[in-house]
């Protein structure tokens, strides 16, 4: 670490927000899974399913590729934050799995429009967002070796900002160089850059070699400036790692707190991921909008996430991370409310004149606040957790973290995708998340809000 000061460690961190965000803002939310659903939906259309029947199943196969990545992303981050405490090693971890992000994220490129190769689609997609989960765990865990007290969730807040910054900025060159509208033009009326063929999609599905190359060049700070730093090896191997990984868990039984927010954010952190993977393909299912005005929305959807989370860590700063999560919280059910209650007819049961701009307006209004409190749940989240976090093995507690973010996550997907299925309409089929994130509000209530940091000799600030 000689030569690198604190200052260049902290801005590598925070361009890992930057470089990996591109995957969560184009691919998962605003560009390739509304492109995915749309090819899907006319697919089975065209197998001979009604529009209705084909945009459900369509919803619902978006479900079983989340929920599949979620159990995998699930079931082994635990032990493998565990097994890199013991070894003392992160930097080779997110070198791996940054392998796996940019992989998975390039063979996007070959999703081809008629639906006829969506299995390798979805299996190419999951590989890069597994790569993008499992890297995030061991660069959260290294939030704690940044800054300490107050710092911390300022820190957390100015990560997500920066890295919605990053979304919005790919998402913009994206829309304006190379998604084509039906038109085949791009949103500022080009042909798609490098020749690519509009007929073919090849602009949208350059989204994902696009991101691929993105993280690649903008992790180059990262792993510039950013060593491991933290506790020394505890051990070594797999076996090593999992006795540490039982004793954290069989630990939990003492740590109320602890327990508590593992199983609140457990809850709203999938309710948030839903409404992430299922808001782009609502837009195009339910009000039936193309990915370009898809796109315009994340980008108003960016900008507050940028805003919201930056602020979001001054209030950290100042009240501490629970009052941010419960006031966002609140917020994010009232959005969802919203959403279950309107669609092109009516909202909440009134109906509107054929052709109303109002849905349109509301649901834009939605993702203002969608990105903007979901990026200040996210931070103050992450800073919770560090208030919670054993100093010996940051790693291992934040492979916790994001067992308590995944290990659930097939619950939210596959809610949705059955509850579409049985009401047919791809709008209820959402209603979900609002019970998820009621359930985390009722858990917070046995979280201290200044964490547990006393039970390690860390004191409060």
């Amino acid at each position: 670490m000689a030569g690198i000061s604190q200052r260049k460690r902290i801005w590598g961190w925070l361009f890992f927000d930057w470089a990996s965000q591109p995957y969560h803002t184009l691919l998962v939310t605003f560009i390739f899974g509304p492109f995915f659903a749309s090819i899907a939906a006319e697919y089975f259309m065209n197998a001979g399913l009604s529009e209705q029947a084909a945009d459900a199943r369509a919803q619902s196969l978006w479900s079983l590729c989340l929920t599949v990545t979620g159990l995998v992303i699930g079931l082994g981050a635990p032990l493998m934050g565990a097994l890199a405490d013991t070894t003392g090693r992160r930097l080779p971890w997110i070198v791996g799995f940054s392998t796996l992000y940019v992989l998975g994220a390039a063979g996007l490129w070959w999703t081809q429009p008629d639906g006829s190769n969506m299995w390798w689609a979805l299996f190419s997609f999951g590989i890069g967002f597994i790569g993008a989960e499992y890297a995030l765990i061991f660069i959260n865990s290294q939030l704690p070796s940044l800054g300490s007290g107050d710092k911390v969730g300022a820190l957390s807040g100015s990560g997500f900002a920066f890295g919605y910054a990053g979304g919005l900025l790919a998402l913009i060159v994206m829309l304006l160089l190379f998604v084509e509208q039906p038109s085949g033009k791009t949103l500022i009326g080009l042909d798609p850059a490098l020749g690519f063929d509009p007929a073919n999609k090849e602009g949208t599905r350059f989204v994902g070699p696009f991101t691929a190359v993105w993280y690649a060049v903008f992790m180059i700070p990262y792993f510039l400036w950013v060593r491991d730093l933290g506790p020394k090896a505890q051990g070594k191997g797999v076996g090593d790692a999992m006795r540490l990984l039982t004793r954290s868990i069989k630990g939990l039984r003492q740590r109320l707190s602890l327990s508590a927010y593992l199983g609140s954010s457990m809850m709203y952190r999938d309710a948030l991921n839903g409404l992430y993977g299922f808001g782009g393909t609502y837009a195009a299912l339910v009000l039936n909008w193309n990915i370009v005005s898809i796109g315009v929305f994340g980008i108003v959807g960016a900008i507050s996430a940028a805003l919201f989370s930056w602020i979001g860590g001054q209030a950290d700063k100042v009240f501490g991370p629970k009052p941010v999560i419960i006031v966002a919280i609140w917020a994010l059910i009232a959005v969802c409310v919203t959403v279950v209650g309107m669609d092109r007819q009516q909202i909440f049961g009134m109906a509107l004149a054929e052709g109303s701009k109002l849905p349109d307006i509301m649901f834009f209004g939605c993702g203002v606040l969608i990105g903007g409190f979901g990026g200040t749940l996210q931070a103050a989240s992450r800073s919770l957790m560090v208030r919670h976090t054993d100093p010996r093995a940051p790693t291992e507690s934040f492979g916790l973290y994001g067992l308590s973010g995944r290990a659930t996550a097939f619950i939210a997907p596959a809610l949705i995708g059955t509850v579409t299925t049985l009401s047919g309409s791809a709008r209820i089929g959402v209603s979900p998340v609002i019970v998820l994130f009621l359930i985390g509000l009722v858990l917070l209530r046995w979280v201290k809000a200044e964490g547990d940091r006393e039970k390690w000799g860390v004191i409060s600030d």
